[in-house]
């Protein structure tokens, strides 16, 4: 990926940080502590578990030699990965809502300008499969959506699509085989073709046109599969082959176990 993607990746980036901080800045304390469709999680949790994530993308960039021993002492005497981002994100969300803030907002900027200094190439140490600079920064888009899908559910706030949503799409598509490793099963050899309608209506696609397998749809009903925020059956999305039925159960985009997802919101 040439520099200049990398930099309109970072700038999506930022915006997308930008968009949920405009959401809860203004919020009192009653608003930081409503509570989010994440079981036990309010918003407050929300916003300190991208503050945790973004400290532990800038250790990657800034020490990635040391990433994985650090990581691996995260995992000393606890059973699941899931326990330390419980307690990292209370940790945080017990801060006063001023310094949580600042601390999300410090680790934004931070991030976004060593990923920018990250030399060509480069391959930097993560939770999952180490990721080069642009890919990092989509993954950090793909979480500031996600997450601030949360807070604008809890706050009741209809966001407007934007084509950021095309990064976290790709990544949904690139996670193919790690969201069937992540839920225990066989990964798929059978191609899958994706086909998708963005918010100005343009299609974007991914796999080979000949697939028999295929998905279709909104992209934002993809994104929203593939961060687990809606359950398939809320989502308009076609799927065609076993490969592609067998996936939208299981599509995952971020690294870390998958999760119970979200239950139907149809009955």
């Amino acid at each position: 990926m040439s520099r200049e993607r990398t930099l309109a990746v970072l700038a999506d980036l930022r915006a997308e940080g930008a968009e949920l901080d405009a959401l809860v800045a203004g919020l009192d304390e009653a608003g930081w502590t409503t509570p989010t469709p994440s079981p036990g999680w309010d918003i407050a949790y929300q916003v300190a578990h991208l503050a945790w994530t973004d400290e532990w993308s800038l250790r990657a960039c800034r020490d990635p030699d040391g990433f994985h021993p650090a990581a691996n002492e995260l995992l000393v005497g606890v059973a699941e990965f899931e326990e330390i981002v419980d307690r990292a994100a209370a940790a945080g969300a017990a801060l006063p809502r001023a310094e949580l803030l600042a601390r999300w907002r410090a680790g934004r900027a931070a991030v976004s300008a060593a990923l920018e200094a990250v030399p060509e190439g480069t391959r930097l140490p993560w939770f999952g499969p180490p990721m080069k600079a642009a890919s990092m920064a989509t993954a950090r888009i793909m979480e500031t959506w996600a997450h601030g899908t949360d807070v604008a559910d809890a706050l009741g706030v209809a966001r407007v699509p934007t084509g950021r949503l095309r990064h976290i799409a790709h990544l949904g598509v690139r996670t193919f085989g790690f969201a069937f490793a992540a839920h225990g099963l066989a990964v798929p050899t059978d191609p899958v073709r994706v086909e998708l309608t963005g918010p100005d209506g343009q299609v974007w696609s991914w796999g080979p046109g000949e697939a028999a397998d295929r998905i279709s749809g909104p992209a934002l009903d993809f994104c929203l599969l593939v961060t687990r925020r809606r359950h398939p059956d809320d989502l308009a999305l076609s799927a065609t082959g076993p490969t592609a039925t067998a996936w939208l159960p299981v599509a995952q985009a971020f690294a870390g176990p998958p999760g119970e997802g979200r239950a139907p919101l149809r009955n």
